[in-house]
């Protein structure tokens, strides 16, 4: 691949998702658009990049920009996240939502939905407490295909011995083969949708948690910046805000604050709850 046709794609991946991508991952791309080119039935990468240039595809563009999005996800990734919700998260929301039952949690860039499921297997867990409760949760990203395979929650053996403990797999899966589908009532519990994090998040309404883990090491500062403060205007005077253990708002985003002795997990700054509660009154 010429240098000119890698920053022509790399120019389109920044545009449609906000994906910033140097010289040094040109073999990712290549890895990931050659069966892209295979698909279309181009003879090469090359055949493929002089389409996208001559002919506007949206098929293929939407083709390409899926194939370089679409990332690794694991059933409670990394623990403490999900220790975070049962210990702190959850129990402040049992408390502070306790006059009107209900609460709303985002999953954005969810993948193929292992966090949305992992999250609503605890939930699921605190069953008894929840008993009257609207639990919403949405599972979000701009991959169609990776939707498909979130909503239809069936995963291989691999992807079910990574994070997941067992005694959760047999009470909330059943085996299919050499694969594990997720249980109905594990599956009603999350809505997923198509969404990029470049467009207005304002229709997705209001969440009490946002999981944007591992997504903003993605893109340049000023992208980050702009989702963040997004972000911002869609969470609750007290919500959270999770992001991936090498990611931070120091330096990006005013509109947090970190959670005293909490690494990873994020509240609204002083500074940014007054406008959020008057809106939200």
């Amino acid at each position: 691949m010429s240098p000119q046709d890698f920053d022509f794609v790399a120019q389109l991946l920044k545009q449609r998702s906000g994906l910033t991508i140097g010289p040094d991952k040109a073999y990712l791309l290549e890895s990931r658009l050659n069966p892209v080119a295979r698909k279309h039935g181009f003879a090469g990468l090359n055949e493929l990049i002089q389409a996208l240039r001559l002919r506007g595809d949206q098929s293929l563009t939407k083709d390409v920009v899926e194939a370089m999005t679409t990332n690794e996800s694991f059933f409670f990734r990394d623990t403490k996240p999900f220790d975070q919700f049962r210990r702190l998260v959850l129990p402040h929301l049992l408390e502070k939502r306790a006059a009107k039952r209900s609460f709303r949690i985002w999953s954005a860039a969810c993948s193929s939905g292992q966090e949305a499921y992992s999250l609503a297997m605890i939930l699921k867990e605190f069953d008894s407490k929840l008993t009257g409760w609207r639990v919403e949760m949405v599972g979000t990203d701009l991959s169609t295909e990776i939707l498909d395979k979130a909503k239809e929650g069936l995963y291989s053996q691999f992807e079910v011995q990574r994070g997941l403990p067992v005694q959760l797999l047999v009470k909330y899966f059943t085996q299919e083969g050499d694969r594990w589908r997720i249980s109905p009532e594990i599956k009603r519990m999350v809505t997923f949708r198509t969404f990029n994090l470049l467009d207005d998040p304002t229709p997705l309404g209001q969440f009490d948690v946002v999981f944007l883990r591992n997504v903003l090491i993605y893109f340049d500062q000023p992208t980050k910046a702009k989702v963040l403060e997004r972000v911002a205007k869609l969470m609750a005077p007290d919500g959270f805000l999770y992001l991936g253990g090498a990611e931070t708002v120091l330096g990006i985003s005013d509109k947090f604050q970190v959670l005293p002795a909490e690494r990873g997990i994020y509240g609204l700054a002083a500074s940014a709850q007054p406008q959020r509660a008057a809106a939200s009154a």
